[in-house]
């Protein structure tokens, strides 16, 4: 089985300042490119792959994930995880705002949101 490739990994700021948080990076250069109200994506206009996400809380999940990290196969990252035995946190799903992703802890302890855009 050969393993997914890494498009995108991103910080994940657990805070309940969105507007504050946006104004300081902004200060660093980055731009405000999502925002659900709960989670707010941030990117570099030179560089869109260097992103951070603030979020409140997941909605859509029973805990708020350390990091995101895309993949472009997100069912074979699934694969080997579960093959592997590591700890599922949420399932795979598709959410409505296009992206299909599970969680899953990590050897520290870290929850990692892996997804994949549909």
């Amino acid at each position: 089985m050969s393993s997914p490739s890494v498009r995108r990994v991103m910080p994940i700021i657990r805070s309940e300042a969105l507007e504050e948080s946006r104004d300081f990076y902004g200060l660093l250069g980055f731009e405000e490119v999502m925002n659900h109200g709960w989670i707010m994506t941030l990117a570099s206009p030179s560089t869109p792959a260097a992103q951070i996400s603030v979020m409140t809380s997941d909605k859509t999940a029973p805990v708020t994930p350390d990091a995101s990290i895309e993949v472009d196969d997100v069912d074979a990252a699934y694969a080997a995880m579960r093959e592997s035995g590591a700890e599922i946190v949420h399932p795979l799903r598709d959410e409505e705002w296009g992206v299909r992703r599970f969680f899953v802890r990590d050897p520290n302890g870290r929850v990692i949101n892996v997804l994949s855009h549909r």
